[in-house]
């Protein structure tokens, strides 16, 4: 989410108070042994350098609807942050990925370890994945961990433990969805794929670090559901560009391959549009095959371009980045978080043209 910048203050706080948890933690760690000290110093790394999207739609919404404790807000922020961490590491368990931004993921780290330990490929690749669902554990557990910091009333605070746990559970239901459906050799309709990107991107980075700010923030309750509907259709938004992206981007900028999704058989808008075309035909044995190559890619992309499919997935992230937009501008919504916010509509937008 590099191009969806909202720049609130506290990032800095939050960037303390993530600092602060990893530094504690890795003196508790340490007591067990050097193995775990290092285990968590990976897991640091995998938190390190993002943009903090999802804290910035924390503080954004604190900030505009009246919060002034930005420390304490930044422990909410970095409870998101570390449930990010969490899914982004046991997602690369799930796809088998080793490499994440171009350099190993935790899991790709301890492969090499086993590896220079002499392991078997198989053996070490095993240790990789059995450590990413390791250090993806103790990242989610912890973000309730940080999220128990935040001083705030006793109604305030079981608000916000609901807004996690429906963030945890939505986005492990999106994500086994998308494991069933890969069970059905036929492409599911576009409402499931909708559905599944509101589970596994809405409602985690936008709806709920959105409402769980305007909660601390004690704002009216109308903005509240107004911010989870902005949310839910951004996330979709940009769910679907980021699929297009992943078939279509400059992989440069995108750092990963703009055909792993191709080979994957990924269930996306895309390939749920031409699989409902003659075109399909011509390309459902190339979709999904893992012996897929550079020219296959090639091939398909082309299909996409010529039945239409490109075009109209970005033209269904443009209409939900634009429901999106309605929501904001419903009058709940205050006009500084309105302007804080709508650069977020415009990016995805802009990621697809």
């Amino acid at each position: 989410m590099d191009t969806l910048l909202v720049e609130p203050a506290g990032l800095e706080q939050v960037e303390d108070a993530l600092g602060r948890f990893f530094e504690e933690s890795k003196v508790r760690a340490a007591k067990i042994g050097p193995g775990y000290h290092a285990l968590w110093e990976t897991l640091e790394r995998c938190t390190a350098g993002g943009k903090r999207f999802r804290p910035r739609m924390v503080m954004s919404a604190y900030r505009m609807l009246g919060g002034r404790d930005l420390e304490n807000a930044a422990e909410l922020g970095a409870a998101f942050e570390l449930l990010h961490t969490a899914l982004i590491v046991h997602d690369d368990v799930i796809d088998r990925d080793f490499v994440r931004r171009g350099i190993p993921n935790v899991s790709g780290h301890y492969r090499s370890v086993a590896e220079g330990a002499g392991m078997s490929p198989d053996g070490a690749r095993h240790v990789g994945l059995s450590a990413g669902v390791i250090a993806g554990d103790l990242a989610l557990s912890n973000a309730y961990r940080l999220l128990e910091r935040v001083e705030a009333p006793a109604i305030t605070r079981r608000r916000l433990g609901t807004i996690l746990d429906e963030a945890v559970f939505a986005s492990a239901a999106g994500e086994f969805l998308d494991i069933e459906s890969s069970l059905d050799p036929a492409m599911p309709p576009l409402e499931d794929i909708v559905q599944m990107a509101r589970l596994k991107t809405s409602v985690y980075s936008f709806e709920g670090p959105l409402q769980a700010g305007a909660v601390l923030a004690e704002a009216d309750e109308e903005v509240i559901v107004r911010l989870g509907e902005f949310g839910r259709d951004a996330g979709i938004a940009y769910q679907i560009a980021d699929d297009l992206l992943g078939v279509f981007g400059n992989e440069t900028r995108t750092g990963k391959t703009n055909w792993g999704d191709l080979r994957e058989g990924k269930r996306t808008a895309l390939m749920s549009f031409v699989a409902a075309r003659p075109e399909w035909d011509r390309i459902s044995s190339l979709v999904g095959s893992p012996g897929m190559s550079a020219a296959d890619a090639d091939y398909v992309r082309r299909i996409l371009v010529d039945s239409g499919a490109r075009d109209y997935s970005a033209g269904l992230a443009a209409d939900y980045a634009s429901r999106a937009r309605t929501h904001l501008e419903s009058g709940a919504v205050p006009p500084a978080l309105r302007t804080a916010l709508a650069p977020v509509v415009t990016a995805v937008v802009d990621r697809v043209r």
